[in-house]
């Protein structure tokens, strides 16, 4: 019995039986703790000690939340769906509506390919993009589960493949932990041995948008606050102008200091001098600014929380020192049999990667594992490229506890509508990682 597999099998088991994620991710790190042999105490402590190192991540997740409430006072969004809807027309032209379907999924996905590789703000404009492009979403009777597929390729895809931003940073990753554990790479071989995975994700995301989610699917209009009356907005010039402004600064600010809270903060600061400057207390009175941050954070409390949670999840899968237990397990099954060898490792970087939820963080872990193994059955440097690779975005692309899920589900559900495991996780689980398995097991077979 492996605390590992263990571990990640209850969590996914009962996220699929619509338990909370938070208790799921809980509930799987205590049956991995006494999997692994450790008592109920031990396992919590370790528990309790990794939930501090996803903190900063999720108070970022819970100012960016208040930001993007707060640019609804600004009265951008409704003129972003007013625009929207000249395009759509009326209800009864479905061509267009398919044609303002497929542009809508074209331009999200091109905005979440540009931040990983060109402005490496990564999740954070999720939470300003998203919550008022639904109303539109409902006109056009858009199944957001498309929209969650496109948004988790573009987190995941570009940094895969190019080496820019934070694929540079993968790339780096991949490149250094190979070379610590004995296999001389290249960095230039990597986006080379990346190539068929990633068109794999492509074939997947292009399944999703034109056959599994390609008919219609409806939802209520609904409010993106908690109050039930509806946010009093209107808009000038100038309010639009200080909006883009404010976000603008907020992305900028983002990539200069590297820091969500500060941006957050500062985008904050930026909308409430432009309420104050105005005297707009009919708009935004001091009390009704509170109710703003506390709305906006309630609305990425579950990301923040499934993120801190997860933390505590993964401090236990590392401590059970059954990782490397399954790893020898495998390598007694595969033989001298390389086609086996590399589906095995494939499966196996997919429980170690879903349950810690992150790509990078799990990339050093496999390759120390991978590396000796690969070179045991024979792989080429490039075939090892791409198992790694590939099984560091395996988990990633299909974890409850990963942030490319995390954060569509966070921009998707501010209205409540959007359910985290099946609309994202299970949705980018079959597009993206069976095509990943397949082109992943078939570049390591061929290169």
């Amino acid at each position: 019995m492996n605390a590992v597999i263990i571990a990640v099998l209850v969590m996914i088991l009962l996220s699929l039986m619509r338990i909370h994620v938070v208790v799921a991710l809980i509930a799987g790190a205590l049956a991995g703790g006494l999997t692994a042999g450790f008592t109920v105490m031990e396992t919590m402590d370790i528990f309790t000690s990794g939930l501090g190192t996803n903190a900063t991540v999720a108070l970022s997740y819970a100012m960016l939340g208040a930001f993007a409430v707060a640019i609804n006072y600004t009265g951008l969004p409704d003129l972003l769906i007013k625009w929207a809807i000249k395009i759509v027309g009326s209800e009864g032209e479905s061509k267009r509506k398919s044609y303002s379907k497929a542009l809508l999924l074209f331009i999200i996905v091109i905005v979440s390919c540009m931040s990983q590789n060109v402005v490496m703000v990564h999740i954070a404009f999720i939470p300003l993009l998203i919550p008022p492009l639904l109303k539109i979403f409902n006109k056009l009777a858009l199944d957001r589960r498309g929209a969650a597929t496109a948004l988790t390729f573009g987190l995941k895809a570009p940094y895969i493949l190019i080496p820019a931003g934070y694929g540079l940073i993968f790339h780096g990753i991949v490149f250094d932990n190979m070379q610590d554990s004995g296999m001389s790479v290249e960095m230039s071989m990597i986006p080379q041995a990346m190539l068929l995975p990633v068109a794999g994700m492509l074939l997947g995301l292009l399944f999703a948008l034109f056959v599994s989610y390609r008919k219609p699917r409806n939802y209520e209009d609904r409010s993106i606050r908690e109050s039930d009356e509806e946010t009093k907005t209107s808009y000038t010039p100038l309010s639009i102008s200080v909006g883009i402004g404010a976000i603008i600064i907020t992305l900028v600010t983002q990539v200069i200091s590297e820091s969500m809270i500060f941006s957050a903060l500062l985008g904050l600061l930026v909308l409430y001098v432009y309420f104050a400057a105005l005297h707009l207390t009919d708009k935004l009175s001091l009390q009704e600014s509170e109710g703003l941050m506390t709305d906006g954070m309630k609305m990425l409390a579950f990301i923040a929380f499934v993120m801190i949670t997860a933390g505590g999840f993964a401090e236990v899968i590392r401590e059970s020192g059954h990782v490397d237990s399954l790893v020898d397990t495998v390598s007694g099954w595969v033989g001298d049999s390389q086609a086996l060898a590399a589906l095995l490792m494939l499966i196996t970087g997919l429980f170690i990667t879903m349950g810690i939820g992150s790509s990078f963080a799990t990339i050093p872990i496999i390759a120390a594992i991978f590396v000796p193994l690969a070179a045991a059955v024979g792989f080429s440097p490039m075939a090892t490229i791409a198992l790694i690779g590939t099984a560091g975005a395996l988990g990633d692309a299909g974890s409850p506890a990963s942030d490319s899920t995390l954060g569509p589900t966070a921009g998707l559900n501010a209205d409540g509508q959007h359910h985290h495991i099946w609309d994202t996780c299970v949705p980018t689980f079959l597009h993206f990682n069976i095509p990943l398995i397949v082109f992943g097991w078939f570049a390591a077979v061929i290169l």
